[in-house]
Order: C-alpha cells, then structure tokens, then sequence
C-alpha cells in the first residue's frame, strides 16, 4: 500500500515540473510586458533582471503554501486515500487548462485556475463522502472552507476592478505631470519620483513580502527576529530608502546621463517578477508539496489510507528552502527557453501598444456600444469644462513632440507608462500577498496595462474597439477558466477515486498526449507566423527592391493556399465530403486573415519607404487589393458548398459534375501559369495566360446558359442549380482578381526596373 501510494507521491512531483514550465509559460507576460514594451533594456537583460527576481521571490511564498493545503476545504473531514485523489485531479487539470491557454496566445490566472480546481475536485470527493454515507446535502458546508474560498473568490474578482482603475488615475496623473515630451520636467521632478516609485517597491515587496518568507525567523545577531526587527523599523527603512534612492538617481541622471526611467523600469521588473514568484510558486507546487506532507504523515502514523484523518494538513507549515529555490531554477530555465511564453506577451501588448495597426481581435457588439457610450460622455465632458483647460490637458497628451514609439522600430509603449505599469501591480499583488490572498497576477498586471493604456490614450478612435474586443474576450476567457476548472476536475476525481491505477495510467497518457499535441499546434503556428510577412522583419528603410521582392512573395504565397484549397472545395461538392469542406473553410479563414493583415499593415510599409520608393507605393497598393479579393472568392466558393454539404442537399448531376471538373482543372492550370510568371519575372508569355483567362470566361458564361435552358426544361434541384451558378460566378470573378494582380505586380517589376535600372 505503501508503494501505490508513493506512485501519487512521484506522479505528483512530476506533474509539479510540467506545471512549472506551462505556469511560467502563461505567467511571463506579467512581468515581461512593461519592460519588453517599451524596450527599456536588451532582451537578455531584461530576462537575467527577471530570472535574479523569480529566484529571490521564490523564497518569500512559503507562507502562500497554506492556500493549497486549507484554504479551500477543511482537511480534517478528508481521509489520505481521499486527499490523494484530489490532489492528483487538481494537478491533471492545471496542466491541461494552461497550456490549452498557453497554445493560443491568451492569458489566463494560474490562481484561479488552482483555487477553483481544488474547489472543483474537493466538492467531488465530498459528494462523495456524502452519497456513500447518507449524508444530507447541506453538510457539504463541513468540507469546504466556503469562508475563505469566498473571500479568495471576491479579492481576485475586486482585484480586477482596482487594478484597472488604480492603473488609469495613476498612468493619467503621471502623464498630467510629465506629459510625453518628458525630457524637461524629468529634470526636475524625475529623481523624486523615482525615488518613490523604488520606495513604493521596497515597501510592499521587503518588508511586506518577508512575512512569508523562509528567511523571516532568522535570529541576528542582537536576538531580535530578522522578521520583527523589519517590521519595528519600518518607517526607517522607508525614509532612508525614499532619500537615498532621490540622491542616487538624481546624481546618475545629472553627473552621468543615465536614462534613470530605464532603471526604474528594470527595477520594477525585478520586484514584479519576486511578487509573482512569492504569489504564485503556490500554484505550481502547492499541491504536490501538500501530498508529500500528506504522504510522511501517512507513513509515520502507521494507519491505514482510509482511516488516517488528515489534520496535519491545517496545522502551519514551513516549506523547506531547497524546494523553493528549485521551483525557482526551474522556472527561470523555462522562461528563457519557452516559445509560448513569447506568445502570451504579443497579446497582452497588442492591446496596450500606443500606435495603430494590425489588431489581433475583430469588433462586437458589446466593444461597439462601449466606443459610443465613452464619445457621448467625452462630448458632454466638453460641454462642461472650458476650453482652455481641455486644450492645455490635450497639451499633454501631444505625441508630436516626443514619439519614441516612432523613432524607434519595437516600442510599444514608453518609458513613462512602463514604470507606471510596474510599480501599480507589484504594490497591488505584494499587499495581496502580505494578507495571504492569492491575487491573480495575471488579472492584476493585465488590468493594470489595459488601464494605463485607456488613460494613455492608446485606444483612439481607429483602435478602441478592436482593443476592447479583446479585453471582454480575454476577460471572458477567465470566466470560462473557472467554471472549466471546476468541472474538470471534480469529473477526473471522480475516475480517479472509482478507477485506481488503471484510470491514473490513462489520464496521464492522455495527458501528455494533449500536451504534445498541442506542442505541435503552436509550433506550426509560430513557424507561420516567422514565414509570413518579410517586410516587419527588418528596421532598415524599404526600397523598391526590398518591396517588390515582398510582394512576390506574397504572392506566391497566397496563389499557392488558393490552388490547393479551390481544388479541395471543389472536390468535396463533388465527393460529398463534410469533413474535407470544412477543413477548407479554416483553412480559407486563416487566408482571409493574412491578406488582412497585409493590408493592414500597409500604412507602415508606407511609412518607412525610401523618398525614392514612394510612386512604386501604388503598385504595391494594389497587389494587395487583389490578394485580398482573391481569398474572398474563396470564402464565397467554400461557404456556400459547406452549407450545401451540412444540410444534406441534393448532389450535382452528372453534367454538373463533369463541367465543373473541367473549370477546376483550367483553374488551376491558369493559377500555375500566373505563379510561373511571377516567380521567373518573366512576362514574355502573359498573352498565353490571357488566352487562357478568355477561355475560361467562355465555360463559365456557356455554363449558366446550359443551366438556364437546363432549368426550363428539367426538374433540377434548387438549392444544387442555385450553388452551381454561385461557384460559376465566383470562379469567374477568381480569374479576374488574379489576373488583375498578374498585372499589377508585372506593371511593379517594370517600374521598377525602369527606376533602378541593372
């Protein structure tokens, strides 16, 4: 009994180490982002800053481990075989729900996935206690801590409104002050609020952060208790810290020019990245830290499984050293190494970064009705303040002046709003973690970013809607996370206490095969996205060489995707196949998003052309004009096959068949011969694929007169005739757009080879 046991224990430890690496994953856009954003430093700076912070955090979170051991459920209504079990369930789904997060680029709480998988699996585990003893219902008040889970529940779910609001008074008071051309006031008032900002962090991460920290009992050497002597000299300590940090970075800004935003930012993102350790390493190992406990109390006790009473798990712990410092090496070698980790930071700083462009999400409803509200209320505010204080407020807000978001190829936002964000969250996570309530780091610094972004005046007109689009979808993500988590695992408790060994087997196979799989979905996904848009790829100014050369690639590109998925769409009316359809339609989706993402980029193509460069513009302009018609010829060929496939409507007959076979395969040689072209550069032979192009438009304007004569005279289905001419008519305008880009990009390469010439 004791080696089934010590199975858990292993299986336990090594589910630890996975959740690990996926929590880190997720959980490094909260102290990345500002840093990153505003590039503050090298990225191998930032990351050493932030691996020394995880280190030195991940021995302030002994006093969080409490959370994972009774913060949910009273353990003393649990025997060990039952406690097991839900420790096992909780861990199984913590590393499936993040990194199922993690694969597509959202952030998710790794505390609210825990405490709502501890709250999920011990609720199963009680049901079942209760069924099987003939309990009433509302004793499962006995088992769950409902007090505290309730207030964990509520302090997350406040946290997400302070952090919001906190981070926009803040971020718009600063900008009030400092404005963005900053360099002049920073003179005078930078050193204090430097000083400050350092203050606020020594504060609310040392001397609150030591209450939970494995150091906090150290005698010295007077007797006194290093955590009490911290603590009786507190208002020292901030006043020593608050003058001396004023004189340094005031003596560093005028004797040696140091850019002292620069070591605020990098301060901050120590302190950040020690908050998320001393908050969240409970996440991770809280659990298994509880099983082994639970395991050494079950060996020394000498009982058996399901009579040993697990009380030992409420009494106060103290999680040796040594396990926190290797939790945290771990995650350290995680964040350099993990790829999803750099994902889950696009998103976040998509939505704050101060310029327009490419948005990541697409417009509500509910995002829509946000934009208008803020304008009617923006229009009333105007009404009531007077002009010349709403002029001088604009003042401050002028971007001409300063723009270093332009000046320099990366930035998303500057400097100002990067410590902004840093000091708000670490001062709102580090008092969550010195009252023991598990904030969610991720909703904290999210929130936080997203405010200072609104204050910042980075959701304009152009932008707002899309960025609060993916805020409500991000924010909803979390809903799901929970009500997902609860679910999840309270189902896996449920088959692990009835199904033993046999079913643990089979849930960590499953388990890793999840993992692997999604593994390869953002593997793919990332190499697409390295392959896809050239131009982004460099910061020197484009000529007309760089840009023709994208354009071809483009190109060939999409003309690629367009031949292999009108043949399949094709294939699939013909064959009937539903699956075959559908997989088009992603596919075709994924299309429609890359030529939107070219031409939305277009605006910084544009911008850093050569003077020179700027009349092949138009040519440009126009290859994506007809890129993005073509994908949505797609779109209006794929659909309507699918709805046709999906509702089980009549099939083509035979002659329908046999002519629409036939204008796939002139298709497709047209598509193949316009590629040639254009991936040779020669044009010699365009007259053959206009030949081809007339021929093509004759099948297709013979085809609906054969079906027009056909209709008069047949009984044809309806909804068969009707597609039929659809894919005509689109297959018809299919040729016309690519044909017209064959043009278009012919017409490119003869400007500009007149304009440079060899």
């Amino acid at each position: 009994m004791e080696k089934y046991y010590l199975v858990f224990v292993i299986i336990l430890f090594t589910l630890a180490i996975s959740d690990l690496i996926v929590g880190v994953s997720n959980d490094a856009v909260n102290f990345l982002n500002s840093s990153i954003g505003s590039k503050a430093a090298p990225f191998r700076v930032i990351m050493i800053v932030a691996a020394l912070g995880i280190l030195v955090g991940a021995t302030f979170s002994s006093g969080m481990m409490e959370v994972a051991r009774k913060g949910i459920f009273h353990p003393d209504q649990f025997y060990f075989s039952e406690i097991m079990v839900l420790f096992l369930a909780v861990m199984m789904t913590d590393i499936i729900l993040l990194d199922v997060f993690n694969t597509y680029g959202l952030p998710t709480s790794t505390t609210v996935s825990i405490v709502f998988e501890l709250l999920g699996a011990a609720v199963a585990i009680s049901i079942i206690k209760i069924v099987s003893s003939g309990e009433d219902a509302g004793s499962l008040a006995d088992y769950i801590n409902t007090s505290k889970a309730l207030a964990i529940i509520f302090g997350i779910l406040l946290s997400v409104v302070f952090a919001f609001s906190i981070g926009a008074i803040i971020q718009y008071l600063t900008r009030i002050i400092f404005s963005f051309n900053f360099t002049k006031s920073f003179k005078f008032f930078g050193a204090i609020w430097g000083g400050f900002a350092i203050t606020a962090i020594t504060y609310f991460i040392l001397i609150k952060g030591i209450k939970g920290s494995s150091f906090a009992t150290f005698e010295m050497a007077n007797g006194e208790i290093l955590k009490d002597w911290v603590l009786h000299k507190s208002f020292a300590i901030l006043g020593l810290s608050l003058i001396g940090w004023t004189i340094v970075l005031q003596i560093f800004m005028s004797l040696f020019r140091v850019n002292i935003l620069k070591i605020i930012v990098l301060v901050g993102t120590f302190a950040l990245a020690m908050a998320f350790a001393g908050n969240d390493l409970v996440n991770f190992i809280g659990v298994p830290l509880a099983g082994f406990e639970s395991y050494k109390a079950f060996l020394a006790s000498g009982s058996e499984p399901g009579n040993l009473v697990m009380r030992s798990l409420a009494e106060p712990v103290q999680t040796p050293t040594i396990f926190l410092l290797v939790a945290g090496i771990i995650m350290v070698v995680t964040l350099w190494i993990s790829r999803k980790a750099r994902s889950v930071t696009a998103t976040t700083l998509d939505l704050s970064r101060q310029d327009e462009g490419a948005e990541r999400f697409e417009s509500t409803y509910l995002a829509r009705a946000f934009v208008r509200q803020f304008i009617f209320l923006g229009n009333g505010i105007r009404y009531v303040v007077p002009k010349r204080g709403i002029s001088w407020v604009n003042s401050r807000f002028d971007r001409d002046k300063y723009d270093r978001m332009k000046q320099e190829k990366g930035v998303s936002f500057d400097l100002i709003r990067a410590s902004v964000n840093l000091v708000v969250a670490s001062i709102l996570i580090a008092i969550g973690t010195s009252f023991k309530l598990p904030l969610s780091t991720t909703y904290v610094t999210f929130m936080v970013a997203m405010g200072t972004s609104l204050a910042d005046r980075a959701w304009g007109r152009e932008s707002a809607v899309y960025r609060i689009s993916g805020v409500i979808t991000v924010v909803t993500g979390w809903f799901f996370t929970a009500l997902i988590a609860v679910t999840v695992s309270a189902i896996i408790a449920f088959l692990v206490y009835f199904g033993g060994m046999i079913a643990i087997v089979i849930l960590v196979l499953l388990t890793v095969l999840l993992i692997y799989r999604t593994q390869v979905i953002h593997k793919n996904r990332e190499d697409t996205k390295q392959t896809k848009d050239k131009i982004e790829g460099t910061d020197e100014p484009l000529d007309l060489k760089n840009i023709s050369a994208s354009s071809k690639s483009n190109i060939l590109s999409v003309l690629e995707k367009v031949i292999r998925n009108y043949n399949k769409a094709i294939e699939s009316i013909v064959e009937e196949n539903r699956k075959k359809i559908k997989n088009v339609n992603k596919e075709i989706h994924d299309l429609n998003l890359e030529t939107k993402e070219l031409k939305d980029n277009l605006h910084i193509t544009i911008q850093r052309m050569e003077e020179g460069s700027i009349e092949g513009g138009h040519y440009y302009v126009q290859v994506l004009d007809y890129l993005r018609e073509t994908a949505h010829c797609c779109t209006f060929i794929a659909n309507p096959i699918f709805k046709h496939i999906d509702n089980n409507h009549p099939p083509f007959t035979k002659d329908q068949i046999e002519n629409i076979l036939s204008l796939k395969e002139d298709i497709t040689k047209l598509l193949y011969m316009i590629s040639e072209l254009i991936k040779t550069d020669n044009y010699s032979t365009i007259e053959e694929v206009l030949l081809l192009q007339t021929e093509i438009l004759e099948t297709t304007k013979t085809g609906r007169k054969k079906l027009i004569k056909s209709l008069k005279k047949e009984a044809l289905s309806t909804k068969g005739s009707m597609l039929y001419l659809e894919i005509l008519n689109e297959s018809k305008n299919l040729v016309l757009y690519v044909i017209n880009l064959l043009k278009s990009q012919r017409d490119f390469c003869q400007f500009q080879n007149d304009n440079n010439p060899v």
